[in-house]
């Protein structure tokens, strides 16, 4: 009879643990290129905190941030929608540069965001790192960031609110040296530290958040957005590189290091393990010089697979099918814009009416329970101010389309198209326009019809003189 209720018991805890609200973490990690975890081929640099994370999870091979730099990648994916609806574009930097390029000066508090239907859900909510959706430079006017739906916050030079500042130091020096001294007036408490431990000042935020979550019996919802491999980089005194690329490979091993404390922490926590969606992914694609593309063209900054494309490692182990466990998805196309609505409806959070996604709702696919893509198109507009990129300077196409596994470049105006089978030709090698002409005709006519329906910027206009060393 007893050992009959004992089971019992054990049953509806169960139970009861099955239907709890999931906790969410998105690692989002800063300027990292698709090819630069060694899971997903990096042979120079190794980054097993990471590797672990996807060996007992899933990873996507065709996931898409929703821009090519980093505000408006960010603001993809805090409000499930397309940047260009909120007119951030390209990098907030100060107020005349963003005036110029045609830009808000920071994302609208009225925004849908992620963190405030979690909150409202009941979730607690915290941001630890980089922020870059208003507060930077002289826009020191900005929302806070718990104006978005956030309990707690901790982030850097770029965002409103209590920040963790870099100290730098390379061999030879007798004492750290400072950058981004102004930023102090963009919040409170300041806690100066060195650069190469700055992930870790936001692990040992994060894990204490996560454990009163946990005390106070709430599911929580929680950023870790570390700008390590945004240059300049700084790795640590003992690990100092020369070259470019080379200080970048340090940082990211660093960076990898920090976040095993914090992964360990989620993993160990039986209150955490089994019901826990850790996503990491990176915001845009590599530095030119620094973070790698992996097979994919383009850099930072450009409408090509490298610019577009990263890595994304889901891990759930007790809500991803355990066949799927480990497992690599090379067919499931979706973006940035679809974590909101997908986390949403694993939390059974309600959306209030009138707040419509650009995002789909791709849970199951994520959870290794469906193969399903999403069904719209992904569309991008270039930066304002990325007409030309890299050196010698390259003129870029203005638009881009993902339909199915055909991907589209073209200009403002749909012409200049260049159409690609990404399934036979994911280097977006062999131009397929004149071929294909009924696809490419159908697609850059979609891609301007879109870029019509948002709210413009500056690009056509700062895109339009073409100077002496571009090239086409």
């Amino acid at each position: 009879m007893i050992l009959r209720s004992l089971v019992a018991v054990a049953l509806l805890s169960s139970l009861a643990a099955a239907k709890a609200p999931p906790n969410i973490v998105l690692v989002l990690v800063d300027d990292m290129g698709w090819g630069d975890f060694s899971c997903f081929g990096n042979k120079e640099a190794s980054t097993p905190n990471i590797d672990r994370m996807a060996k007992e999870g899933i990873r996507f091979r065709q996931f898409y941030v929703n821009s090519p730099i980093c505000s408006p990648s960010r603001c993809a994916l805090t409000t499930g929608q397309y940047p260009q609806r909120w007119k951030i574009t390209s990098f907030l930097e100060n107020r005349a540069s963003n005036e110029r390029r045609g830009m808000a000066q920071w994302l609208d508090p009225q925004a849908p965001t992620l963190a405030r239907f979690l909150q409202k859900k009941g979730y607690a909510t915290g941001h630890f790192g980089k922020w870059h959706l208003g507060g930077q430079r002289d826009v020191d006017n900005a929302p806070a960031i718990t104006s978005y739906g956030y309990d707690q916050s901790l982030t850097n030079f770029e965002g409103m609110g209590p920040k963790l500042l870099p100290l730098t130091m390379k061999p030879g020096d007798k004492e750290p040296g400072k950058i981004w001294q102004e930023a102090t007036r963009l919040g409170k408490p300041v806690t100066w530290m060195l650069r190469s431990k700055i992930t870790t000042g936001y692990v040992d935020a994060a894990i204490p958040f996560i454990d009163e979550a946990v005390k106070a019996k709430k599911p929580f919802y929680v950023n870790l957005w570390p700008d390590d491999v945004h240059s300049p980089f700084w790795p640590p005194v003992e690990s100092w590189k020369q070259g470019k690329r080379e200080q970048y490979l340090s940082v990211l091993e660093n960076m990898d290091r920090q976040f095993g404390k914090f992964f360990d922490h989620i993993r160990d926590t039986p209150e955490l393990r089994d019901n826990t969606v850790v996503m990491i992914c990176s915001d845009n694609g590599p530095e030119p010089g620094a973070g790698s593309a992996g097979e994919f063209r383009g850099v930072k900054g450009t409408l090509w697979e490298g610019g577009v494309r990263s890595p994304l490692i889901v891990w759930a182990p007790g809500l991803i099918a355990k066949e799927k466990e480990g497992s690599v998805n090379d067919v499931s196309v979706f973006a940035a814009f679809d974590l909101a609505p997908s986390m949403l409806k694993l939390a059974d959070a309600p959306v209030p009416e009138g707040v419509k996604f650009d995002g789909e709702d791709l849970s199951e696919t994520m959870l290794g329970k469906s193969e399903a893509s999403r069904k719209a198109p992904v569309f991008w507009r270039r930066p304002p101010d990325r007409k030309v990129v890299g050196q010698p300077g390259r003129r870029q196409p203005d638009l881009a389309v993902r339909e199915g596994n055909w991907k589209l470049v073209c200009e403002y105006d749909g012409s200049e198209s260049k159409l690609f089978d990404l399934a036979t030709d994911p280097g977006e090698a062999k131009d397929l326009a004149q071929d294909k002409a009924d696809v490419a005709a159908r697609l850059s006519k979609a891609a301007v019809e879109w870029s019509q329906s948002m709210p413009a910027d500056k690009g056509p206009e700062l895109g339009a003189k073409k100077k002496d060393g571009d090239e086409e």
